[in-house]
């Protein structure tokens, strides 16, 4: 008996949001992606109850913009275990250890999404339990346990019963969105959370939080207030890029250029129908192939690490200095300071800061950053090309069973998949290095309302496609016939 027959009992029954019988209308996708974005918002404005705020820790630091988490909130989680459990099935399924057909099996394809919501719930657990109860980053708040009688204890208990429901929650309200909605949830997340700092970093003012933004930096620089001075007086060219912000300016600007350039950058295969003549279309690959979703694996495991290594400090007291020693709850030397990627310029520009390691520590630092990104960032995107079908099998068989051929071709799937070898590999390691290059620049050069290079970079891929999924929507709305033709 293979393990899918002794787990398939419990696979079947794992909830799951009911597809939609028939076409779902425009308007009505609009409505269910408004309500699950409001819904996200004011979750992350629910506070955990018998949380002691002012004594607990930023976990994530600046991942928490790509893991869409809210500090302190319900949703404390974020997408993290979604997306941890998406990395440990891509590898059990990039090495075939599953043995699910989920192309053209439905029973392997139902099996396949409850042991992904069973591992989400593991992760759940896996994650959210030591945050409580190991590393001290979400202490219970005393008065509350005296209060209700339940010790400090049972109030963790209550603190970690609060994430687990928020985590649940999340996992549906992606699956609303993919079912029921336009677009993805988990981009949709993302995307809200960046565009929150990025719109605070443009205009906050201390009476408006404790961060200045942009705005109104520039007008301390000119007024004099800051107590430098006029900003076109003496205080030199690093003190306008780098105090004013203007370099985290520049490189938001550029990264939302590259990227939207990158995205219309494509090899595009002509089409031809074979019973209908003179219908002719076009495949596209795009230089980002794989989109920039395989970044959050990337970040998620880089997350994931740092996270193990903050833990374990916290267990030991102090742990042997080759692995890594910390100050203030960030790695200072060993192990994981290596492997802590950069997140702004303090962390590199020691000429600037002042920094207390040695040069050599700060540069192996971002060369082992640049190499996993550029690595990671392409492995990440094989699997993920191969894991949603987008590979040159499967997508050879979407277009030949569309009834659809290369013109100068015979009609087989064998000689579209071969035409589709000679550039969906490359461009899929070439487009996902590229992103991972592009997010440690942004990072070391610092963007606006300091959000991280993999943030900004996802919050533009994914609210370009969002725009084309909208766009196609609309067209099918106008030409029902055509929603026929492409099923």
């Amino acid at each position: 008996m293979s393990w899918k027959d002794t787990a398939e009992p419990l696979l079947v029954r794992m909830p799951a949001v009911q597809r939609p019988e028939g076409h779902v209308p425009f308007k009505r996708k609009l409505t269910w992606t408004g309500g699950v974005l409001l819904l996200y918002f004011f979750l992350t404005n629910v506070k955990l109850f018998g949380l002691d705020i002012d004594a607990s820790q930023q976990v994530f630091g600046r991942f928490s913009s790509i893991l869409a988490s809210g500090q302190g909130s319900i949703l404390q989680l974020g997408i993290g275990p979604i997306v941890t459990a998406s990395i440990v099935l891509q590898l059990l399924g990039g090495a075939d250890l599953l043995g699910l057909n989920t192309q053209d099996d439905p029973r392997d394809q139902i099996l396949y999404q409850g042991l992904q919501k069973l591992l989400v719930l593991v992760m759940i657990c896996l994650t959210g339990l030591p945050m409580v109860f190991a590393g001290g980053f979400l202490p219970a708040d005393t008065a509350v346990a005296n209060s209700l009688g339940i010790g400090t204890a049972g109030v963790q208990w209550l603190i970690f019963a609060q994430m687990f429901v928020g985590g649940v929650l999340i996992l549906f309200m992606d699956e609303v969105i993919s079912k029921w909605g336009v677009g993805s949830g988990i981009g949709l997340f993302i995307v809200a959370g960046v565009s929150q700092r990025l719109v605070g970093g443009l205009l906050t003012a201390p009476f408006l939080g404790n961060s200045e933004g942009i705005i109104y930096t520039w007008y301390l620089f000119i007024t004099g207030e800051r107590g430098t001075g006029p900003v076109l007086a003496a205080d030199g060219l690093q003190t306008v890029l780098l105090q004013g912000e203007l370099l985290g300016l520049f490189t938001t600007v550029l990264i939302f250029a590259v990227v939207v350039y990158a995205e219309s950058v494509r090899v595009e295969i002509p089409l031809s129908n074979a019973r209908v003549k003179g219908a002719r279309g076009r495949f596209p690959v795009k230089l980002i192939y794989a989109s920039v979703l395989p970044m959050i694996l990337v970040r998620a495991l880089q997350a994931n690490i740092q996270f193990l290594g903050r833990i374990l400090n916290a267990q030991l007291g102090s742990m042997p200095a080759f692995l890594g020693t910390y100050a203030n709850g960030q790695p200072t030397g060993g192990l994981f300071y290596f492997l802590a990627p950069i997140q702004s310029r303090g962390d590199w520009m020691w000429w600037l800061e002042g920094t207390a390691q040695p040069v050599w520590q700060i540069l192996t630092r971002v060369g082992i950053d640049l190499f996993v990104m550029l690595v990671g960032g392409a492995v990440f995107a094989v699997f993920w090309v191969e894991t949603t079908d987008m590979g040159p099998e499967a997508t050879a068989k979407q277009i030949h069973n569309s009834g659809m051929q290369i013109p100068g071709f015979r009609q087989n799937v064998g000689v579209i998949e071969k035409v589709l070898e000679r550039y969906i590999p490359q461009v899929t390691v070439i487009g996902g290095a590229l992103v991972g290059l592009l997010a440690v620049m942004a990072n070391m050069l610092g963007t606006i309302g300091g959000v991280s290079g993999t943030g900004l970079l996802l919050t533009v891929s994914i609210t370009y496609k969002l725009y084309e999924e909208i766009a196609e929507e609309q067209l099918m709305e106008m030409h029902p016939m055509m929603r026929q033709m492409f099923g």
